[in-house]
């Protein structure tokens, strides 16, 4: 469970911390990066624990899946090119959209892993914590859209 507070603060934090600044200065601050560089945050989080805690994350993978280790690797990679993505501008729309195809097609080793009770990240809980993670999901995915993709990106949020 800490894991997902440790997540959302790293995703909300800078545009919290701007917003307030925002408010107190009464200055005109670039919230939408503010946002983009709490998801490039959250996603250098979550791709070390892919080289920290590879083995516990090798076993939210079914057995069947080939590789799985080096799937780890890889998509610990690929979470940090999408984090720097989120911090250089003119990726961060491409980012974006990375972002919301990965967090789809990783879902459901989520799913195995809750339903498995494997022993990470709270999947010990089995299907409770989905209750958590699947909310969870959909806040970063509309948080990703809505700082990254959508088409009114220069506006104040």
């Amino acid at each position: 469970m800490t894991n997902l507070i440790i997540m959302l603060t790293l995703m909300m934090t800078p545009y919290l911390v701007l917003r307030s600044a925002s408010a107190v200065m009464r200055g005109d601050f670039d919230l939408q990066s503010a946002g983009a560089v709490g998801l490039g945050l959250l996603f250098i989080f979550t791709g070390v624990g892919h080289f920290i805690q590879t083995q516990a994350m090798t076993q939210m993978l079914p057995g069947w899946l080939p590789w799985r280790t080096l799937l780890v690797y890889a998509t610990g990679v690929l979470e940090f090119a999408i984090a720097l993505g989120f911090f250089v501008r003119k990726s961060r729309k491409f980012a974006g959209w990375a972002a919301i195809a990965a967090l789809v097609v990783f879902f459901p080793a989520n799913v195995y892993a809750a339903l498995n009770h494997v022993p990470m990240g709270g999947h010990a809980w089995g299907s409770v914590y989905l209750l958590v993670r699947a909310p969870l999901q959909l806040i970063i995915v509309w948080w990703v859209y809505w700082f990254t993709i959508r088409a009114d990106r220069h506006r104040s949020v």
